[in-house]
């Protein structure tokens, strides 16, 4: 599923190993906050435009790289007088579990998860090089001579590790004005997603880090495209979702992502996924 706005989209799956595309738009494209069960690297290319992921805002330069984690509720906001430019790349984390040999090529998105900053920025000879392997990755989409795609993978890998690289070494720029975000909202983003199992109502929220439930509300609210309850709820049924896909019962699901009660946990997975946690398990 292309990041395409002509739908409103909500949550992507990849199926196959990786996949890559090269987009190029200029029109007026309004971006829903959505998320993905697959890693995402978006690498920009052109035009004007602010990603905002997990309650930060990055206005983004010519051959700034993102890393979106599975499960981060992002969107692009763009401006469509200018084309916006982009190679995107979708990630499937056990396709690069299969390649760890005495290193991690999920680092780099652990890190990022664990910081919560998700931009890497190149200059001089970093860039020319992930743009050299990017213009090779490229050319096996037009050259499809023998083997074009056992290249695709190996140029592919060769721009993971790279990437791996370049961000476990990146100074911190994270105080860069392209960059903005509320202190106090990312602690409380922090807390919520390593605990979504306990109590997490506004009350709760709002005396255990000294704010007004109408700032916490209003607040979140302008920082992540979401209300405070649909927020935890969506990250809630995400969970679940993960812990029922690894062999977790729905009752034990349930509980351990946090739901008081199994009826409206029942109720909001099918909504959200299509089908109830039971017959989700046996699909």
């Amino acid at each position: 599923m292309i990041e395409n706005t002509t739908q409103r989209v909500k949550r992507g799956y990849l199926k196959s190993d990786f996949e890559i595309f090269h987009l190029k738009d200029k029109r007026d494209i309004k971006f829903q906050f959505h998320y993905h069960n697959f890693n995402k690297i978006v690498i920009f290319i052109s035009g004007n435009v602010t990603y905002l992921i997990e309650g930060k805002s990055y206005k983004l330069k010519p051959w700034d790289i993102l890393l979106v984690n599975s499960n981060d509720i992002h969107k692009a906001v763009i401006d469509s007088n200018e084309t916006y430019e982009r190679i995107v790349m979708w990630l499937n984390s056990d396709f690069l579990v299969r390649y760890n040999r005495n290193c991690n090529l999920l680092s780099c998105f652990e890190l990022a998860s664990k910081q919560r900053f998700n931009l890497l920025r190149l200059e001089g000879t970093w860039l020319a090089d992930v743009k050299k392997i990017l213009f090779q990755i490229e050319d096996t989409f037009k050259n499809k001579e023998l083997g074009y795609s056992v290249l695709r993978t190996s140029y592919f890998l060769q721009f993971i590790v790279y990437i791996n690289r370049l961000f476990l070494k990146q100074k911190n720029i994270s105080e860069s004005n392209d960059i903005k975000y509320d202190k106090s909202m990312d602690n409380i983003l922090d807390y919520i997603n390593k605990n979504l199992n306990k109590n997490l109502s506004v009350d709760a929220l709002s005396s255990k880090f000294y704010v007004s439930k109408y700032y916490l509300m209003h607040k979140f609210k302008e920082q992540t495209g979401y209300t405070l309850h649909n927020y935890i709820l969506q990250k809630r049924l995400i969970m679940a979702n993960l812990l029922i896909t690894n062999g977790e019962n729905a009752s034990d699901a349930c509980i351990k992502s946090g739901f008081g009660d199994y009826s409206n946990f029942v109720r909001a997975f099918k909504k959200m996924f299509g089908l109830s946690p039971k017959k989700y398990y046996k699909s």
